[in-house]
């Protein structure tokens, strides 16, 4: 049963942080010498593995009690914090402080003819048709607040309501972008069948016990099909060598490209395209459009196809054409993949060591 967003369950909400248990873990002094109604930021963590998972922990227990409280699924409102943190690196915008990335410009949340770009009173907002939301439960809509912006969020989808077509329509009212709404569906499906945030460890593409050799090739000239630049890195190996995901990921392409040949691509968390290029073969088995996949699982094996029709192969020697490509909401552009595949290989080597 959905909950409706009232004033009794913004207080709640309240009651439930400042009990310490939003964030699963005690307040810290810092926090609790802040003024009522102040803004809670985040308290700034090391950037090391333990305490990212802190973060994760942190965040998640976040999404699952506005999940209890609006009927929303945490993976959902996970899926969004997670594109809006993707968007705002892609487009080099400061992040705002604290756990949530959940962006809304001064016009979105006061209202577009608010001339007071700093209103927080709920009253003039709704007055001018603003989305700001008071989530904590101190009477003001603070956009500066992780709960006031989650909060508002949540309160926007349920304009629409809480079953899936629904929500996808919402998320489309407020984007105005296909693309938004497909990038927000696939985090959320990834985030949905593994019921934690913890999903951004990496491993190399191909096993490391197999021969293989790779340089640094990406932005080399091409000529087959008119010039262009190579957006890759080529990984030589065998035919038949095992191709792995490099990440927890959704399947969001797979067949035949002229130039690529047999390829698979698969979307991170982070909003990158892995374009895997030339395989002999899908592990059909395992993965089809639409699949979740995680980081070290066979997705294909290593051919040499490409380079004109459906079925053409042996143009070349066998080899992976990897590529990464970055979302910015509106077109993917590639970078380099090697220097990656370096430190992926390397960290993979080191977990076999311990």
């Amino acid at each position: 049963m959905v909950v409706p967003i009232t004033k009794n369950a913004a207080f709640w909400l309240c009651s439930v942080l400042l009990a310490g248990t939003v964030l699963g873990a005690p307040r810290h002094a810092s926090a609790a010498a802040a003024p009522a109604g102040a803004a809670q930021s985040a308290p700034a963590k090391p950037n090391t593995r333990a305490g990212m998972k802190e973060i994760f922990a942190e965040r998640k227990d976040l999404f699952d009690k506005v999940s209890a409280l609006t009927g929303i699924p945490w993976y959902t409102l996970a899926a969004i914090d997670q594109y809006e943190r993707t968007i705002n690196l892609a487009k080099k915008r400061k992040l705002p402080d604290g756990l949530i990335a959940i962006f809304f410009s001064d016009l979105q949340w006061g209202g577009i003819l608010n001339p007071d770009h700093e209103d927080r009173s709920l009253s003039s907002i709704a007055f001018f048709g603003g989305l700001g939301q008071d989530g904590s439960g101190d009477g003001l809509a603070d956009r500066a607040s992780d709960l006031d912006r989650l909060y508002a969020m949540a309160h926007f989808l349920l304009q629409r309501g809480s079953a899936q077509e629904d929500l996808r329509i919402a998320l489309w009212d407020f984007y105005q972008n296909a693309r938004s709404v497909e990038r927000i569906q696939q985090f959320s499906k990834i985030y949905a069948a593994s019921d934690t945030l913890d999903l951004h460890e990496h491993c190399f593409v191909l096993p490391l016990r197999s021969d293989y050799s790779y340089r640094s090739t990406w932005g080399a000239s091409r000529g087959w099909g008119g010039y262009r630049i190579h957006e890759g890195t080529d990984l030589f190996a065998g035919y038949g060598v095992p191709v792995r995901s490099a990440t927890h990921g959704i399947v969001e392409l797979m067949g035949w490209n002229p130039y690529g040949g047999w390829r698979i691509g698969i979307r991170d968390l982070n909003n990158v395209y892995h374009y895997y290029a030339h395989l002999s073969g899908f592990n059909k088995k395992e993965v089809s459009p639409g699949t979740v996949v995680r980081p070290g699982q066979i997705v294909g094996w290593v051919g040499s196809s490409g380079y004109g029709k459906p079925g053409t192969s042996g143009k070349f020697p066998p080899h992976l054409h990897y590529g990464l490509y970055r979302d910015n909401g509106l077109t993917d552009w590639s970078f380099d993949p090697y220097p990656h595949l370096r430190k992926w290989e390397r960290e993979e080597g080191m977990r076999r060591r311990k």
